[in-house]
């Protein structure tokens, strides 16, 4: 697999991670489907 660089004017970069930020409020509410799922799958 190639590797693909980015660039701008003066830089070059590559890129490997998507990094997700969640706000705290929101977290909650994700963990809690998160779990709803997995409890589902295990049973």
């Amino acid at each position: 697999m190639a590797n693909k660089l980015n660039s701008l004017a003066h830089t070059k970069w590559l890129c490997k991670y998507h990094i997700v930020f969640i706000p705290k409020y929101r977290r909650k509410a994700i963990f809690n489907q998160y779990r709803r799922d997995l409890r589902d799958y295990i049973r």
